[in-house]
């Protein structure tokens, strides 16, 4: 289809050609996470594909998901940010979503930070 000299292409053509090419990035993230978790064998990744982009859905032991998220989402960020290297390389827009095990229970969270002040204070000489 032409629209003013511009070539349209549709959007199932566009995801078929995804398809072909972006099988790359599951294959990345199952690595990359297989290598961090203790139980490498419950470690699954779902790729879909859709008008936005590629969705990676992982599925981790409830045991794993610590090493998976890190201190303060910190490894789980570096995981998307890697995995946007791997989906810009292919000139694709690819999102990771982590689904929280059946059964998996959150450990109670800490208080808040203390100020300076309060730190301070607790210091017995």
């Amino acid at each position: 289809m032409r629209d003013k000299g511009r070539c349209r292409i549709a959007s199932s053509e566009i995801i078929s050609l995804m398809q072909k090419t972006m099988e790359k990035d599951q294959e990345f993230v199952e690595y990359v996470v297989k290598a961090l978790v203790d139980t490498p064998d419950a470690v699954k990744a779902n790729r879909t594909i859709d008008e936005r982009g590629v969705l990676i859905t992982l599925d981790v032991d409830s045991k794993d998901m610590g090493m998976i998220i890190g201190r303060e989402g910190a490894t789980a960020k570096a995981i998307r940010t890697l995995l946007r290297v791997v989906g810009a390389k292919n000139n694709a827009r690819v999102n990771l979503k982590i689904n929280e095990p059946e059964g998996s229970q959150r450990g109670e969270r800490r208080e808040s930070k203390k100020s300076i002040d309060e730190v301070v204070n607790d210091i017995s000489v």
